[in-house]
């Protein structure tokens, strides 16, 4: 039977990536900020959820990935590459 976890056993595959990425933007930009920019997107997250994310505890959307794709200015297979 399968999982939905990653080999490490998290919930995503593009937490470490976002959280890598966000501290690479050109102005500084905490999980509070992202959750703010993304809540401009339309997606209702908030600083917890992108800890969560981050950390690979919780489950990225499809829908919640294009958004991070566009607020991060990174392209799909920046986050969910190895």
């Amino acid at each position: 039977m399968h999982k939905n976890k990653s080999a490490e056993g998290k919930n995503n595959l593009c937490g470490a990536k976002v959280s890598e990425y966000r501290m690479k933007l050109p102005e500084k930009t905490s999980q509070r900020k992202l959750a703010d920019l993304l809540q401009m997107e339309g997606i209702d997250v908030d600083k917890n959820a992108i800890q969560r994310i981050e950390s690979g505890k919780r489950f990225v959307t499809d829908i919640e990935l294009k958004a991070l794709v566009k607020v991060l200015g990174v392209r799909y297979e920046d986050l969910l590459g190895d």
